[in-house]
């Protein structure tokens, strides 16, 4: 999934060991999304992902992610971890000369134009 949004608020980031002894960090973001009635989401951003020098809050990213919910003791969680994070617009967007086997999410198209109906004709195979 994909989310355009601004970063409101950059969280403390947490650190740590796992069960096998290796590190990891985990950098929490708040975004908050465009339109008539905004959200914020709080995305994770796990290791190598994090890149401080976008994380500043003001700057708009282009923020793919996974979201995954699990239990725990009965209850559930759900995480959003982003998987690559850009600032939005720095990325070249999609033309339709892509070679994405056509699924361009991104452009916009040109409204279709739909020819009026003549009334005196009926089109009807019955």
């Amino acid at each position: 999934m994909e989310l355009k949004a601004k970063l409101v608020q950059v969280l403390p980031m947490q650190t740590g060991a796992g069960k096998n002894g290796t590190d990891w960090k985990k950098q929490d973001v708040i975004l908050e999304t465009e339109g008539q009635y905004p959200k914020k989401v709080c995305v994770s951003i796990w290791g190598d992902k994090i890149n401080p020098s976008q994380l500043q809050p003001g700057n708009m990213l282009n923020v793919s992610f996974d979201i995954e919910s699990r239990e725990y003791n009965g209850r559930w969680y759900t995480d959003v971890k982003a998987w690559k994070v850009e600032m939005a617009g720095s990325a070249p967007s999609n033309t339709s000369g892509n070679n994405n086997g056509g699924n361009n999410y991104n452009a916009q198209r040109a409204p279709m134009e739909v020819p009026a109906a003549d009334p005196t004709k009926e089109d009807l195979p019955f």
